[in-house]
């Protein structure tokens, strides 16, 4: 079976043949490069009308020179509306012309599923990081989760504002990889909400860096060890929700060497596995577009001509995944023997304590992990003992070692939330929430691994792990914890509908009239997510 794909969501005119059999990929792709700047919608539309018949009729003739095609395959979505209209149309000719199914596919499951497919690993977290993307995603309940993405714009072009202000041109990641090579770290914002995040405050930050006189590779640098740093963090932090011991890598930006050591390394210190495909398949290629086109089809999931619409508002988790089984799923069983190894710490326990040791991280430059490590430390060791005067249960703190980053903690419970998950447990985590903004205290990342219940969950729930709180009463931080705690049930429970809803009515039914406010711009954050 051999199936065609085309890709053209932005940039990069593409066109592919995947020759199931012999698991060979054929690729011809034709790149859009603005003369200046980023890219210009017109433009890349102009070029993609130009570029996709040569692309196509280079890929058709190594098709029918192994004896033809059996589907066109086509990116669906997400992205530029008048890229996809082109490909589109490309896609749905040559099916018509030759007799053959046409299948949609989604362009950044496709990102996915490439790593998926190379790697052999059977349930990965999947960190996207492309142009218009950032966003961290796991197989559960028949489709694609997003368990965490960014909050404002996507990575690649996040650095490309850097550099088009310094006067660079497009792309601007590799030109950053290169001057980041001779700089001096310097400090930049670090911004992560549990596994969400956000770069628009470090964008503004290198800029008026920049313009103060400090040197464009010493900002580079900050900005790629920041950036990255982020980027490793929410992978771990998915990495340890899920339960899963496999990562996989996608989008352009994946080609970023330095990107690339730092989640290696993760991987590696955690003994979980690391794939990154060949650079070819990280930046937009058609060679992705024809594999889960292949699979999509021996599923039986094509299109009939009159349904097969682009969306440029495509998100990955609209997708229903045909091709997979429905009882696989990137969330593992808990298990807590001996010494557990979180997001960003062992947690060993002894008797009736807990000994909670923030590890140094090696992808981490050193003077951000130290900053890191201290500050979350500190913060944890404060809020923990606010939110319990506030009236929220949580451990005692027995002992503070800074130097070493180390907690000596009261245990609580008897397992994580992720390990028995009831709508009376969230109920009281929405209860509790809600003390918690109305003490102005942010939790910063309450996941079901972050909450734990006793043998009767009714009766017994603790909040810890307050590394990444703060202190604040505004409504768009508050909204963000319910948020961050929703994606963490979304991306782990078989049924997280009634789960969340009970902790929104928990939530609604103690804060009063501000909880409702909060509740009311929790749906303003939720799509605020990409292409929502």
């Amino acid at each position: 079976m051999r199936v065609l794909g085309i890709e053209g969501t932005a940039w990069a005119a593409s066109a592919a043949v995947f020759d199931v059999e012999a698991d060979d990929v054929f690729i011809e792709s034709d790149p859009y490069q603005p003369e200046s700047g980023g890219i210009h919608p017109r433009e890349a539309a102009e070029h993609m009308g130009d570029a996709i018949p040569r692309v196509v009729e280079t890929a058709l003739a190594h098709a029918r020179a192994r004896g033809g095609i059996d589907a066109v395959a086509f990116s669906r979505g997400p992205g530029l509306g008048p890229c996809l209209r082109i490909v589109g149309t490309a896609a749905r000719a040559l099916a018509g012309a030759l007799d053959v199914p046409l299948v949609g596919v989604n362009h950044m499951v496709a990102h996915l599923e490439i790593g998926r497919h190379q790697s052999g690993f059977d349930s990965p977290v999947c960190l996207n990081a492309s142009g218009a993307n950032a966003h961290l995603l796991g197989y559960h309940n028949g489709r694609y989760r997003v368990l965490g993405e960014t909050m404002d714009t996507g990575v690649g072009n996040a650095i490309d504002k850097f550099t088009r202000h310094v006067g660079w041109s497009h792309p601007g990641g590799p030109k950053v990889e290169r001057a980041a090579e001779d700089g001096e770290y310097v400090d930049l914002p670090y911004v992560v909400k549990g596994m969400d995040f956000s770069f628009s405050g470090i964008m503004s930050a290198a800029k008026g860096a920049y313009d103060d006189g400090v040197d464009v590779e010493d900002v580079c640098c900050g900005l790629q060890e920041t950036v990255f740093a982020m980027l490793a963090e929410v992978a771990e932090r998915a990495l340890s929700l899920t339960g899963t011991d496999e990562l996989v890598l996608g989008g352009g930006v994946g080609q970023n060497a330095r990107l690339r050591e730092m989640l290696r390394e993760m991987c590696e210190a955690r003994g979980a596995s690391f794939y990154a495909p060949d650079p070819r398949f990280l930046r937009d290629n058609a060679g992705m577009i024809a594999v889960l086109g292949a699979k999509m089809y021996a599923a039986g999931d094509t299109l009939a001509i009159p349904e097969s619409a682009v969306d440029s508002n495509f998100r990955p988790d609209q997708v229903p995944v045909s091709w997979r089984s429905g009882e696989e799923s990137v969330a593992r069983t808990p298990s807590e023997t001996g010494t557990v190894r979180g997001a960003e710490a062992t947690v060993t326990t002894a008797g009736a304590l807990v000994t909670k040791r923030r590890l140094p991280k090696e992808y981490r430059h050193p003077e951000l992990d130290e900053r890191l490590r201290r500050e979350r430390t500190v913060a944890e060791a404060r809020l923990l003992s606010e939110a319990r005067r506030a009236g929220v249960p949580t451990p005692l703190v027995h002992d503070v070692d800074l130097p070493e980053a180390t907690l000596t903690l009261q245990y609580v419970g008897e397992v994580d939330l992720a390990g028995a998950l009831s709508t009376e447990a969230t109920r009281l985590v929405g209860e509790y929430l809600a003390t918690l903004h109305d003490a102005g205290i942010v939790h910063g990342d309450p996941t079901t691994r972050n909450v734990r219940v006793g043998e009767r969950a009714g009766e017994s729930v603790f909040f810890v792990d307050f590394g990444l709180g703060f202190h604040t009463g505004h409504v768009e931080d508050h909204a963000m914890d319910l948020h961050v705690f929703g994606q963490s049930v979304e991306g782990t429970a078989e049924t997280p509908e009634p789960l969340f809803d009970a902790c929104l009515s928990g939530y609604l039914d103690s804060g009063g009239a501000a909880a409702r406010a909060v509740v009311d711009r929790l749906r303003t954050v939720e799509g605020r997510g990409r292409y929502q």
